[in-house]
């Protein structure tokens, strides 16, 4: 990746439902080098798709917290996918350290963030959590 496809990536990730014509003008190039571009980080893979982002004032009312996960090392990869088949869990990250993952949580509510963290807690190979909830976002990139 060149300077400029460092700079558009970082304008796509800003909003990724900018025009053409904007990022050419914000970029100082022409429309047909911005969707060039494009396609080019598109068909290498450093461009994998384009998603939703939630508005402020909805994101401010989700219950977000951090969920360290200690897991029975055989029991890793089912684990996994139970993990992935809970709508709230927003990401999973393999770590390093007492705990094996950090899973990311977004719930309505206090109510609903319970049961998930319970849910979490029955699956068959979790050895122990540890949750923290996030008061607030200084800032997210």
């Amino acid at each position: 990746m060149n300077y400029l496809d460092q700079k558009l990536v970082h304008k796509l990730k800003e909003n990724a439902r900018v025009s053409t014509s904007e990022l050419a003008r914000l970029l100082d190039v022409s429309r047909t080098t911005i969707t060039g571009r494009i396609k080019k980080l598109e068909q290498t893979g450093v461009i994998k798709g384009y998603t939703l982002q939630y508005g402020d004032d909805y994101a401010a009312r989700l219950l977000t917290a951090h969920v360290q996960i200690k897991v029975t090392q055989k029991l890793t990869m089912q684990t996994t996918r139970a993990l992935q088949q809970m709508d709230e869990v927003r990401s999973l990250f393999a770590i390093s350290g007492n705990y094996d993952l950090i899973a990311v949580i977004e719930a309505k509510d206090t109510t609903r963030l319970n049961q998930v963290l319970d849910q979490i807690g029955d699956l068959e190979g979790i050895e122990r959590t540890n949750s923290s909830v996030i008061l607030e976002t200084k800032f997210d990139r």
